[in-house]
């Protein structure tokens, strides 16, 4: 028996994933769970497991094929079948049509097994793009099985400058295309960057966010020096017994979370019309790996003790890092704390994770010369807390009590007073 196996949905929202990379080829055998792929959709970077133990009769998709939920991407022959090519594979996929750029724009080009003359099999997903970059399928030389147009062959028309060619210069549109045309990497030295998914929704969120909610913004300077002693007494024995860093960023969370539970509109989303106060403090934070930016999600953070915040960042940033990340790894943030002084950053305006109503920035720590005491100068450890807030939900008098409360608590946390566990 011939089983398809189909992109799934990784997500609630998920529509589509890309495929980044197969694990395995046609004649492989590969047995129930076994790995088959890895995906990446706009939320995580995924494997796409197996269903059925059998042998593995055609790759459909392509790396670098983006496609829908639900759609076929390769085909297995399970244990116990006679089959043994891919003849049936072929003859039971799904027919569908796409505009025939090189007659009129009404004829239709069936997407066959078979390559004859301007039809090409291409997936619902890459028929798409190839209609959305007005580009002539004739044109496009297909690599993938059977003269399949994939989406690497056609992001290289797309590079390439490739257009309709029933389409007038007046009419050429201005998209991804036409600009990399214009730029001619090959004469300039330029580098075209292929976007993933991911960065594509990051793009998108931010654009989003900047252009919906009113930011506004605030800094307040904060005292650490005890906090950086009781860490510093701390961390050795920690990493040996727990087997993870005790780093700074665990102090500031925690802090924070308390902080939200005494002032819960800045644990609040915007929905629609409303603004709803969550219960729960889910912290969101940032976790990048080489060339992508993730942000995980400590639920239920103000119930955890430092060691216990400690332990999350730990195992969140290897699982970003790994690309492990899962769904629910993802979901739930109700606010986000962002360790921009790992990078020596002192200050920044960071943009809001919508639809929380605000994202707190934690700069370098750094040694500075302060009056301290009666009038007298010492140097004392200092740090930047930059808040950034959404002017709908939250106004000025609530941001800077709780900003001042971040700072007392944080002020107050020393050898003598303060438990990481």
């Amino acid at each position: 028996m011939l089983e398809h196996i189909k992109m799934p949905q990784l997500g609630e929202s998920v529509t589509e994933g890309t495929i980044d990379r197969w694990l395995v080829k046609p004649g492989d055998h590969v047995e129930q769970y076994d790995s088959l792929a890895e995906l990446t959709t706009d939320k995580v970077t995924a494997d796409l497991p197996s269903q059925f133990t059998g042998i593995i009769q055609e790759i459909i998709s392509q790396e670098g094929d983006t496609v829908d939920v639900g759609t076929i991407v390769c085909s297995i022959a399970v244990e116990g079948s006679s089959m043994t090519s891919k003849a049936t594979t072929h003859s039971t996929e799904k027919e569908s049509v796409i505009p025939d750029k090189s007659h009129n724009k009404k004829s239709d080009v069936k997407r066959s097994a078979v390559q004859d003359g301007s039809k090409k099999r291409v997936s619902p997903v890459v028929g798409r793009l190839i209609d959305d970059y007005h580009l002539n399928i004739d044109l496009i030389e297909g690599t993938g099985a059977g003269g399949r147009v994939t989406r690497k062959d056609v992001m290289n028309a797309i590079e390439s400058g490739i257009m309709s060619s029933q389409l007038s210069p007046s009419e050429q549109p201005t998209t991804r295309a036409a600009a990399i045309k214009e730029v001619e990497p090959e004469e300039n030295g330029d580098i075209i960057i292929p976007v993933s998914s991911i960065r594509k929704t990051i793009a998108k969120r931010m654009v989003d966010s900047v252009t919906q909610i009113p930011h506004a913004w605030m800094v307040v300077e904060v005292d650490v020096t005890e906090l950086v002693k009781l860490r510093n007494a701390n961390k050795e024995q920690f990493k040996k017994q727990e087997g993870y860093n005790l780093t700074f960023f665990a102090f500031f969370v925690k802090a924070v979370a308390q902080a939200l539970k005494e002032f819960p509109m800045l644990n609040s989303v915007w929905k629609g019309d409303t603004i709803i106060q969550k219960k729960a403090v889910n912290m969101s934070i940032a976790v990048a790996s080489d060339d992508e930016l993730f942000v995980p999600v400590i639920q239920n953070c103000d119930q955890l003790s430092i060691a216990g915040i400690a332990g999350q960042i730990a195992s969140l940033a290897e699982k970003g890092r790994k690309k492990r990340l899962t769904m629910a790894d993802m979901t739930g943030g109700t606010f986000t704390v962002n360790n921009t002084g790992s990078f020596g950053s002192v200050s920044s305006a960071g943009i809001i994770n919508a639809p929380q109503a605000a994202i707190l920035q934690v700069e370098s720590i750094v040694k500075k010369p302060v009056i301290y005491g009666d009038n007298m100068f010492a140097a004392r450890d200092m740090v930047n807390l930059c808040l950034s807030l959404d002017h709908r939900i939250l106004d000025g008098l609530v941001c800077g009590k709780f900003l001042a409360r971040v700072k007392e608590l944080l002020e107050n946390m020393s050898l003598s007073s303060t438990s990481v566990y």
